[in-house]
């Protein structure tokens, strides 16, 4: 346990160590008690008198003293980190669950360290093992699927993994997972009730279980009404240009789709504006449209875009339970299956 010397001129030099910080033994000699006095003040439910811990705390100041929490952890049974595994970190969504998520481990008492996945040798394996070096509480991973034998050895190693809208059949992990299929069935009950009966999805060839899980619900839902609905995958994102790319398929045909649930909202943008700039259409006149996500430029007047919101507050509070679980209270892993909220504005017809 160390700190940063801050102390008054009058006051004689604490004992330093090799970085410059105080010791926990300086605070000691200071407060004319045991190091190990020093150590129960500064553990939470530790056994230690009032006099004690006011003597404690006011060394404690006068010298600038801290606690190291990681050098505790190490030693100790909790380190207080918590790694986030993130791809994309400037897109909206990863971004608002990142900041969300970092935010209400800080209220627990934990740190979060944040490990972004990057380029193609950058794979979610590697970034696991990076994690394990930090002997983290958890590691929460919102990007990728790990394979079954990088989540074998974390689990071997001490590691939670906390995994969120990831595939729940891996064994081991805590799965935090969202109900796409329930949200994209919502998506194709609210266009048949506008009126709507040539639907269509876009979506990706990148088959994550949470993409995957809004096509193929959205797919089913179509068949059972009778309707076989366009499906349009473009790409390994879900960006922009893949859904003006989309709107050029499905538009320039000769029979036109007359709504589109875009599996993110960033790919309905780009299908909103091509549909409107290049090939004229209203929505939600002539077009409807659905997203997914509700980015903050979905409330945007050019887009008043129909969505469906993450409960990041919900999802936030439980990796932080979770994370704080100690290592002893880890029975059968914890499923969670959360509903999307529907977000509703302008762009499907009323």
């Amino acid at each position: 346990m160390t700190g940063r010397r801050s102390r008054s001129p009058a006051l004689p030099d604490p004992e330093l160590d090799a970085r410059g910080f105080v010791g926990a033994r300086s605070v000691a000699e200071r407060a004319g008690v045991s190091r190990s006095a020093v150590s129960r003040t500064f553990t939470p439910g530790a056994s230690v008198s009032e006099e004690t811990r006011r003597r404690v705390l006011t060394a404690a100041t006068e010298l600038g003293y801290h606690v190291n929490h990681l050098a505790r952890g190490v030693s100790g049974r909790q380190t207080g980190i918590v790694c986030l595994v993130v791809a994309d970190i400037d897109s909206p969504q990863p971004s608002r669950m990142a900041r969300a998520i970092t935010e209400r481990l800080q209220e627990a008492g934990k740190v979060a360290v944040l490990l972004s996945v990057g380029g193609p040798s950058d794979d979610i394996a590697a970034t696991l093992r990076r994690a394990l070096n930090y002997r983290a509480d958890a590691t929460v991973v919102m990007s990728g699927t790990p394979a079954q034998s990088i989540v074998r050895e974390c689990l071997d190693n001490g590691q939670r993994l906390i995994l969120i809208s990831r595939d729940d059949h891996i064994v081991g992990p805590d799965n935090i997972r969202l109900d796409n299929a329930g949200a994209a069935r919502t998506a194709l009950g609210l266009f048949l009730q506008a009126g709507c009966r040539r639907p269509a999805v876009v979506t990706t060839g990148l088959g994550t279980p949470s993409l995957s899980a809004r096509t193929d619900a959205f797919v089913a839902a179509a068949r059972a009404v009778g309707i076989e609905p366009q499906v349009v995958r473009q790409g390994q994102m879900t960006g922009y240009d893949n859904g003006v790319a989309a709107a050029h398929q499905l538009f320039a045909a000769p029979v036109r789709p007359d709504a589109v649930f875009c599996v993110n909202d960033i790919t309905a943008f780009g299908l909103i504006d091509a549909a409107r700039h290049v090939f004229g259409l209203h929505v939600p006149e002539d077009l409807s449209v659905i997203g997914f996500d509700n980015v903050q430029q979905a409330g945007w007047l050019s887009y008043r875009l129909t969505t469906f919101d993450h409960p990041v507050a919900d999802i936030a509070a439980h990796v932080a339970a979770l994370a704080s679980k100690s290592r002893d209270d880890r029975m059968a892993p914890t499923r969670i299956e959360l509903a999307p909220d529907l977000v509703w504005r302008r762009s499907v017809r009323i």
